[in-house]
């Protein structure tokens, strides 16, 4: 089985850099190492907290990050002043873009905006929107609890058990990488789309 080719990555992550220093650590480790592996950065444009920190890392390591922001956010999360920005008008815009421009996604830590772009692109995936690969780099157990919950939902019957092969997840960023390389998209996922159009 041939690995997956990841030339863009977009990773969510949180515009706080949290209240472990090993959050922001993981963040800078894994923007260097997607720029040894000649993978670009595609994030929320923010400057500060993790998503600074993971697109400061890419830019040391001499790789290319693109940034998505909203007009009304470039002030807020301080939209990052050296790298490629597009910004739009809507965070449906955005994530749109961040989706299009994107070979995987990758989930750092964050808070409730994070934990939304991470479960739409889950669902989107369950929906055949796309068949990329996510991925959840669980830095110090940080989704720990929200793996349970998922877990929880497929044992009360809420997600098909084959669902929970739509993402990916470990505490190590090599194994992150493998994962995702090796990612194969579910056959037989209902296109909800496609049908309405019909």
């Amino acid at each position: 089985m041939s690995k997956r080719k990841l030339e863009r990555v977009c990773v969510f992550c949180g515009s706080y850099a949290g209240s472990r220093e090993v959050y922001v650590e993981q963040a800078r480790t894994l923007g260097r190492e997607m720029a040894a592996r000649g993978i670009n950065l595609v994030y929320g444009g923010g400057g500060i907290g993790i998503m600074g920190a993971v697109a400061d890392a890419v830019i040391e390591a001499r790789g290319k990050v693109i940034g998505v922001i909203p007009y009304a956010l470039a002030t807020k999360e301080r939209a990052h002043p050296d790298i490629e920005m597009r910004v739009v008008n809507t965070m449906h815009e955005r994530k749109a873009i961040m989706a299009e421009l994107s070979d995987a996604f990758i989930a750092l830590p964050g808070g409730f905006g994070t934990f939304e772009e991470l479960m739409e692109t889950i669902t989107w995936g369950q929906l055949g929107i796309h068949q990329k690969p996510v991925g959840l780099l669980n830095v110090a157990g940080y989704y720990d609890p929200m793996l349970q919950m998922i877990d929880r939902a497929v044992e009360e019957g809420f997600v098909l058990p084959r669902y929970r092969d739509l993402f990916v997840a470990s505490s190590s960023i090599d194994e992150l990488f493998e994962m995702i390389g090796k990612f194969q998209p579910l056959e037989g996922v209902v296109k909800w789309i496609e049908m309405s159009e019909t």
